[in-house]
């Protein structure tokens, strides 16, 4: 338990060691991109991938299975996936796809790491807040019009026993409403070398697997639930311990 605590503290210096280049880019580059391609920003995530990239490299393994099933970059999709880990952000950045994805509004206010998701064009929700509920899904149906992807997490938090729970509906009401395919993802792993939980953090070696499964359409005589179903069973499919 001490050398995974340890290896912990080392991951948290060595992540916030790279982001001082990365944000330094970022800042430079911001005004062209917004100038050249304010929907997607490609340039920035492509630096949010790099650090993701260099930031487990140390650490972990991760594999890839299922690119071929990747939508086109100028496809608006929405990516969902189980959520194990504080990990899983990390991990999907590798899927070298430019998306948005909705978080608290709280993590924007974590220095560097805020800036950096409000320079890529990530989406910012007040949990709590209705009105912020309607704004942020009102923000991404218009974003998946456009051909932006959106990445969520249907589960709404993280799994503590990493068991997949039920989904919520909004990921396939916003996938509807914005004509766009949902690409359900497998993750695999993340709980085992960043387990959830109360306490110090804990960081463990090991090997992340992350499959990509076909994307699915919303059927013409089906309905949100069916979707939601569908995209569950999915995801369950390329988890070998659910």
């Amino acid at each position: 338990r001490a050398l995974a605590q340890a290896r912990a503290v080392l991951f948290v210096l060595w992540t916030f060691l790279l982001v001082f280049p990365g944000i330094t880019v970022m800042i430079l580059a911001y005004p062209f991109v917004y100038l050249f391609d304010r929907k997607r920003r490609r340039f920035l995530h492509a630096v949010n991938r790099v650090w993701a990239s260099l930031s487990i490299m140390p650490f972990f393994r991760v594999n890839v299975s299922g690119r071929d099933n990747l939508p086109p970059s100028t496809t608006g999709a929405v990516y969902v996936a189980n959520h194990q880990s504080v990990m899983d952000i990390f991990v999907l950045f590798l899927l070298g796809m430019p998306f948005k994805f909705v978080s608290k509004i709280e993590v924007f206010y974590v220095p560097i790491i805020g800036l950096a998701m409000y320079l890529t064009g990530h989406v910012a929700l007040k949990r709590m807040d209705g009105r912020s509920q309607a704004q942020t899904f009102k923000q991404c149906c218009g974003l998946l019009k456009e051909g932006v992807s959106i990445l969520v997490f249907p589960e709404g938090t993280r799994s503590r026993d990493g068991k997949v729970k039920d989904f919520k509906a909004g990921a396939f009401k916003m996938a509807r409403r914005g004509g766009a395919p949902v690409v359900p993802i497998s993750l695999r792993g993340t709980n085992k070398v960043m387990p959830h939980g109360k306490g110090f953090l804990r960081f463990y070696p090991g090997v992340v697997d992350i499959k990509i499964h076909e994307p699915l359409a919303l059927e013409a005589d089906g309905d949100v639930q069916d979707w939601s179903d569908r995209t569950k069973e999915s995801i369950l499919s390329g988890l070998d311990d659910q």
